[in-house]
């Protein structure tokens, strides 16, 4: 055996493999400079109407609210004068003001309150009963959703008539009631609850319309994930189904208070077009400031005071959104 059989062979190191060929890279797209205005061109009418509409009488609003403008400017007989911020001044010192601001936040309030609790059971209901019922109350719901708000608050006025009144009559038949002849607006409490009523009566169908869409989305695996971990029917609605409705329920609440807030016809028509003291709500009250006292001006600052508190509300609504964009 030679030296060169026991001699172990050198390793040879593998032969380096060629890199892949590029990809030869996408086409980059060229921005036509007249891309991003696609959407505002778009968007042109809409925000046109919006201006015209929306824009100019809130302009001409906060205009009137720091001039004095009365019957005599009004006519031309003289100028409107500036006047700063006199007008919110004695708005704003007048009890009456706030005592309306008080009994406004109350009304809109109870409203808004009843308006979610009897919408939400009647979401609720119609994912329990079947197809034909659900139908069938889905149609008594638009049929009163599409009612005009009139034709609702002549037959509400009928319903509480003092002389004719189908609810005092019913309530007579109660043992030991007696109801006949009781006059509903006889108190500033009792013919506010009326027209309560009559606002949640025409609320609650798009609440329950817009819930009934939203109980849909909730996953029954996890409702029975729930029930299998000993939860009742309460705890699947509060750790189940009401965290995944929270968006709905809170844009539905801040419509519902915009909307509350500013009810004029139930009242104006309920008290033939002259609501007492008792019934006096922020958009009444500056409308008969402003048509019955002939103070424009005053008229208009109420009115932009009560579009500030709004405003509020609204951005109170969207902290809330972005906090559940956060939490998501």
């Amino acid at each position: 055996m030679s030296a060169a059989d026991t001699t172990t062979p050198a390793k040879v190191p593998p032969p380096r493999q060629a890199p892949p060929p590029a990809l030869p890279e996408a086409p980059r797209r060229r921005r036509t400079s007249g891309a991003g205005a696609v959407p505002w061109a778009l968007l042109a009418p809409c925000l046109l109407i919006l201006a015209l509409v929306m824009g100019y009488p809130l302009v001409r609003l906060v205009t009137l609210s720091f001039q004095k403008f009365g019957q005599s400017q009004l006519w031309g007989f003289q100028p409107a004068e500036s006047v700063g911020f006199d007008n919110f001044g004695k708005v704003l010192g007048d009890s009456e003001f706030w005592t309306v601001v008080v009994r406004t936040i109350v009304f809109a309030g109870g409203s808004v309150v009843f308006t979610m609790v009897l919408g939400m059971l009647i979401a609720l209901l119609l994912q329990r009963v079947s197809g034909w019922v659900k139908t069938l109350i889905n149609i008594a719901l638009v049929a009163s959703w599409g009612m005009p708000i009139i034709v609702a608050t002549t037959v509400f006025k009928w319903l509480f008539d003092s002389d004719y009144g189908v609810f005092n009559a019913l309530l007579s038949k109660l043992p030991g009631v007696d109801m006949i002849g009781h006059n509903w607006f006889a108190s500033g409490p009792q013919g506010l609850a009326v027209i309560m009523l009559l606002v949640v009566w025409g609320a609650v169908p798009f609440v329950v319309i817009t819930l009934s869409a939203g109980l849909t989305q909730v996953p029954s695996e996890l409702e029975e994930a729930a029930r299998l971990d000993g939860a009742g029917a309460w705890g699947v609605f509060r750790y189940v189904t009401l965290p995944i409705l929270k968006p709905i329920i809170v844009m539905l609440t801040t419509l519902s208070v915009i909307w509350d807030m500013g009810v004029f016809p139930q009242v104006f028509v309920m008290r033939g077009g002259h609501p007492e003291a008792e019934f006096q709500l922020l958009t009444t009250y500056s409308y008969d400031r402003a048509f019955v006292v002939n103070d424009y001006a005053q008229g208009s600052a109420i009115a932009l005071l009560t579009v500030l508190l709004l405003l509020g509300v609204v951005a109170v609504y969207m902290r809330q959104m972005l906090q559940i964009g956060e939490v998501e």
